[in-house]
């Protein structure tokens, strides 16, 4: 059977024989046909907005209003979003001062042709714009304290805001539940002590803080209690295909509005696992595949379907490198992933260390799966990272059976592995 899976912005295929093929998993995102074209969708969702009056019933009377964007690692169809929000505060409150607050997170600061990709020149030379820096005290401010025990800092003109409003779009998450909704507060515009005391390593090793699930997931718990506490009073988000496509859209309540678009997707993105030798997936392509630290939110759904011993291999072109130091300075002196989770699971939350989240998912992973990485990173800072390195699917395949020690295991694609839940 002919493969093909999301690599950077073009695609990487292969031919698997059917005699070793278990299963294909795809979300049938792709397969769904709405009946409105994108802006319609949008247009359609904010003209009849769930648990909320209009954003132009919002936007009357207030001064001060902030829209938080997403960033240049998160596909949101801004172009597309913006534009319509932009228009209903307007037709509400043309006087109003409006500031499009970029949800960097800790993530690096999104640069001026980044912002004019994903926004379009237009909004770029007309709108005033804001990049989050989760780093900088004097933009942030203290609230409350989250129901973890931790303090919720968040940017300042988030917190000030007459109206916050937020663009997003609602994909799986791998220890949120799912993306969008409260995540464009937090960790979206929150500081990164914030961050750290929510991304704990007790939480993180939650069973409940995993793909698919909200009720009961303590990270989850902790990102809605910030969004409403900072006041995110309405929200557009949408679901789209792998070719960045809107195929349905949610407007209103954060987290009325947010749960609709979660049971949307679960009913067209779910699977029941087949647990398999190898497990062949991508993290979607760009812009989701841009460095080693956002991969490994494919891997988790490879690791639901992949039994214990399994291979599993990533394809991630990784056009940005390694996605940050201190990731790569944790996973790269650890003397073993098992010694690494040790390490974590010891220390109390407020002792998190810098992008420790993702490296004691990295190193559950590995702790009961080899991973061959297809990338165009470097081997030798692949292999820091306790991979094997491949360059095409064949070679990444040759070398999974020669890590299982045969060459009839039973294979699993899963094309686009950020869009899937396997539970």
């Amino acid at each position: 059977m002919k493969i093909q899976l999301p690599y950077g912005r073009g695609v990487l295929e292969t031919e698997i024989p059917d005699a070793r093929l278990q299963a294909v998993f795809h979300s049938r995102l792709d397969e769904y046909c709405p009946s409105l074209g994108e802006a319609e969708l949008v247009r359609q969702a904010m003209a009849s907005p769930i648990g909320s009056p209009t954003l132009r019933q919002l936007a009357q009377g207030k001064q001060k209003i902030t829209i938080i964007a997403s960033d240049h690692t998160r596909p949101v169809p801004s172009r597309i979003i913006l534009p319509l929000m932009l228009e209903e505060i307007r037709q509400g409150n043309p006087q109003a001062e409006i500031t499009i607050l970029i949800a960097t997170g800790c993530h690096r600061e999104t640069t001026q042709a980044e912002l004019e990709a994903k926004f379009g020149p237009e909004i770029l030379a007309k709108e005033y714009i804001e990049i989050h820096d989760c780093n900088n005290e004097d933009s942030l401010v203290f609230l409350d304290t989250l129901p973890s025990g931790g303090r919720l800092i968040v940017n300042r003109t988030a917190a000030q805001a007459d109206l916050l409003v937020a663009e997003g779009f609602i994909e799986p998450h791998f220890f949120a539940g799912y993306s969008g909704g409260r995540k464009s507060v937090f960790p979206g515009v929150a500081s990164r002590i914030s961050v750290h005391a929510n991304h704990c390593s007790a939480f993180i090793a939650h069973p409940k803080a995993r793909c698919g699930i909200l009720d009961g997931n303590p990270i989850h718990r902790d990102m809605l209690f910030a969004a409403k506490r900072t006041g995110l009073a309405y929200i557009v988000n949408v679901v789209i295909n792998s070719r960045k496509e809107v195929v349905a859209a949610f407007a209103g309540d954060c987290d009325a509005a947010h749960r609709q678009g979660t049971v949307f997707l679960d009913a067209i993105c779910r699977s029941a696992p087949q647990p398999a030798d190898i497990v062949l997936t991508s993290n979607n392509g760009y812009p989701l595949d841009q460095n080693i630290y956002q991969a490994v939110k494919g891997m988790t759904t490879a690791e639901a379907t992949c039994r214990d011993g399994g291979v599993i291999i990533l394809a991630a072109q990784c056009e940005d490198g390694i996605g940050g130091d201190s990731f790569y300075q944790l996973m790269r002196s650890a003397s073993s992933p098992q010694a690494l989770l040790e390490r974590f699971l010891a220390l109390p939350p407020e002792e998190t260390l810098p992008d420790q989240w993702q490296a004691q998912i990295f190193a559950r992973i590995l702790s009961h799966h080899p991973v061959v990485f297809i990338s165009d990173v470097p081997d030798k800072v692949v292999e820091a990272f306790h991979m094997t390195p491949a360059h095409s699917i064949q070679e990444a395949l040759s070398k999974a059976d020669r890590l299982l020690g045969r060459n009839d295991g039973r294979i699993v694609v899963i094309p686009e592995g950020i869009s899937n839940i396997i539970r």
